[in-house]
């Protein structure tokens, strides 16, 4: 069974998009770009939920 964590590979900041990225199996770049949307988009929203989850989520293997 898969398991979300953050990537050790992938990390440009805390590992999340790359975790995720790897979780779902897409390139991490689209996550990063989706992630930039949703905090320019979103009024700075998109920061305070990374940071949540690189709190959260758990370091990987």
């Amino acid at each position: 069974m898969k398991k979300l964590c953050k990537s050790k590979t992938e990390k440009k900041i805390c590992g999340v998009c790359g975790g995720i990225a790897e979780y779902l199996q897409v390139d991490p770049t689209i996550i990063r770009l989706i992630l930039l949307l949703i905090i320019c988009l979103g009024w700075g929203t998109g920061v305070i939920v990374y940071f949540a989850a690189a709190l959260i989520m758990p370091d990987g293997e």
